[in-house]
């Protein structure tokens, strides 16, 4: 595999950075992509996860935050043009479409700013409905219309995993595409951070607020988390079947290099989280203490 640095593959540590990406990836697909109109969806987000968005709090979720909201954008446009080399025809409204309902999918976990109990972790169960009603309020603002609205919030929908993607009411073909291609997405950015496993332990704290599933202790959790390989790959076969050729293609196009670099990077995480707890004496104080080394 040619040798390009993970932070030039991977840039979610600078939102510029992965702006720049973003609009590069989208300008191999169309060179009449709305940069001003994307600038503008870039600064509105951002502003949301730091607290300045009118009406709200800054994110105050350690797993799903504006980093995980940075990732699934970046994954969502690298499966777009993956798509598009594989022949697949977005309008270039589906495409900005999919590129906001992307970064704004895990809206629903920013509180309002009223709301002076907990963090946006309660809203664990249930978030995907908060972040359709967040797009309902403010999509107008994002550059959406009222038909784009209500084909965004179906996009939103589809990340929530209880969703039987074959049931969901698409308008078109694209847009059952594009729901498919979020919720993998989602799911691929997830796995395939630089920093899973150590923010894992933001995870469990998350669902430890939310009263979400049966988690006896943060070690336990860890062990849970090794069977969540398994659901994702069920998951992702079940919503994008063609994930993995979708990503084959465009990083063969863009970058000449000759693998699935999420598939990659989750094989990986696997492996280290499996090693992680066969020889480590306490895995969970490892992972706060960074013992873990992790390159691509």
């Amino acid at each position: 595999m040619q040798y390009i640095a993970y932070h030039e593959l991977f840039p979610v540590n600078s939102p510029q950075i992965v702006f720049k990406e973003v609009l590069e990836i989208l300008n191999l697909i169309s060179q009449n992509v709305e940069i001003q109109q994307i600038r503008r969806v870039f600064s509105l987000v951002e502003s949301l996860y730091q607290g300045t968005y009118p009406g709200y709090k800054a994110c105050s979720t350690g797993y799903h935050d504006y980093r995980h909201a940075l990732d699934t954008l970046l994954a969502m446009s690298r499966l777009i043009h993956g798509a598009w080399v594989d022949g697949v025809s977005f309008s270039e409204r589906h495409i900005y479409l999919g590129i906001v309902s992307a970064i704004l999918h895990d809206a629903g976990y920013i509180q309002d700013g009223s709301d002076r109990k907990g963090t946006g972790a309660k809203y664990t169960v249930g978030h995907e409905q908060r972040g359709m009603e967040f797009l309902s309020r403010h999509g107008a603002e994002f550059g959406l219309s009222s038909e784009e609205i209500a084909q965004g919030r179906i996009l939103i929908f589809c990340t929530d995993l209880d969703v039987d993607i074959s049931a969901v009411p698409f308008k078109s073909p694209q847009i059952e595409l594009m729901g498919r291609m979020l919720s993998s997405a989602d799911l691929m950015a997830q796995l395939a951070d630089r920093f899973y496993l150590k923010k894992l332990l933001f995870l469990y704290k998350e669902h430890t607020e939310a009263g979400f599933g049966d988690h006896q202790s943060e070690l336990s959790f860890l062990h849970e988390a090794v069977e969540f390989y398994d659901i994702f790959e069920q998951r992702l076969k079940a919503t994008l079947s063609k994930a993995n050729h979708f990503m084959l293609l465009h990083f063969a196009t863009k970058w000449n290099i000759g693998k699935n670099l999420y598939r990659y990077m989750i094989d990986k995480q696997k492996h280290n989280l499996l090693n992680l707890l066969k020889t480590s004496t306490d895995p969970v104080k490892d992972l706060r203490n960074d013992r873990m080394f992790y390159k691509i």
